[in-house]
């Protein structure tokens, strides 16, 4: 009788199974009001003297281990049911994550510095809040210039020399102060001018500028790059450029593409011509290369620049710019296709 018990103390220690209804099997097969430990007790009785002393305490040693038993594998049972009323059934596959969407201003930014990339452009940044010298002064824009006018500007009030840039050239002073030539470089960022805000306007907006500065340098060079960017960005190469002017470059022209005329949408927005104006551009001047500390006589180039915002209206057919700083959930979605 004595070698059965412990058989049961061995079978008791080695249960492991943690569905919740064998461990109720298991708990009244031993402790239950009918079980085995209570027959046990009453056959206690009937044991010899001499060997009631070691029957008590190998039932003692099985029903101790027996409670341990159901006590610690309920424990396990009851932590894992809390784990699943947090975090659900852990053996499910994850719910996937909602996927989000990159702004229509990034995608056609990145557009572009790829295209640029290719040719050869890094990219170069600056500070926002600008000073005079790199924003106006060094851009051949000194103080009083009746050009100033052109560009609406957020002066800071404790301190007039300071400002919000007006424009990404001023990115390209600084990197033509601490660079060398040959220079060829792009510079995206935000911009800030005292504007009206409207459907075709507003203060804040995003330019990107090019600046390419080496020996020999020419007009012909300006408009092989320009012809390049059309084609890759708008499917378009038929471009043409008309004077215009620009402070910091001489001579200047406007970059128009041929839009086409098929649907009334490029009536309206070349305004019946099929032409549509997408940037500025022309030769760096002489006193710009010389604020800069390059050699005009050595050294010479070409700089463009032109609106983020203008080129993703064009591309997305959007017809108000203020939809891009709305953060409207309806419209941004429409770009969760865009790479």
């Amino acid at each position: 009788m004595i070698d059965t018990i412990k058989q049961h103390i061995e079978e008791a220690k080695a249960f492991n199974d943690k569905n919740k209804e064998a461990l109720e099997a298991f708990r009244i097969k031993y402790l239950g009001s009918k079980g085995l430990l209570k027959a046990l007790f009453n056959e206690f009785k009937n044991i010899p003297n001499d060997q009631k002393k070691e029957f008590g305490q190998v039932i003692n040693t099985l029903k101790a281990v027996a409670e341990e038993k159901v006590r610690s594998l309920q424990e396990s049972l009851e932590s894992g049911a809390d784990n699943a009323g947090k975090y659900g059934d852990l053996t499910r596959p994850g719910m996937p994550f909602a996927v989000g969407a990159r702004h229509p201003i990034s995608l056609v930014k990145n557009q572009i510095i790829d295209i640029f990339s290719t040719i050869g452009f890094n990219v170069s940044e600056g500070p926002e809040i600008e000073d005079d010298w790199h924003n106006f002064t060094a851009l051949n824009l000194p103080e009083y210039h009746p050009a100033r006018d052109m560009q609406d500007t957020f002066f800071i009030q404790t301190n007039p020399d300071v400002l919000l840039r007006t424009h990404t050239s001023s990115v390209q002073v600084r990197y033509m102060e601490s660079h060398k030539p040959p220079i060829r470089t792009i510079s995206p960022g935000r911009v800030f001018r005292n504007e009206a805000v409207s459907s075709r306007s507003h203060c804040i907006f995003h330019q990107v500028e090019g600046l390419y500065i080496d020996k020999d340098v020419s007009f012909a060079d300006l408009k092989q790059t320009l012809l390049y960017f059309t084609k890759e960005m708008f499917g378009k190469s038929k471009i043409r450029l008309r004077p215009s002017y620009f402070p910091f470059t001489e001579p200047s022209a406007e970059v128009d593409i041929y839009w086409g005329l098929k649907t009334e949408t490029d009536y309206r927005i070349t305004k019946g011509t099929g032409w549509l104006e997408i940037m500025g551009c022309g030769m760096v001047d002489p006193n710009v290369l010389k604020n800069c500390g390059i050699n005009p006589e050595e050294y010479n180039g070409f700089a463009f620049g032109m609106g983020i915002e203008r080129i993703a209206m064009l591309l997305y057919q959007i017809g108000d710019i203020r939809m891009f700083y709305e953060n409207d959930v309806r419209f941004l979605e429409q770009f969760k296709t865009s790479i």
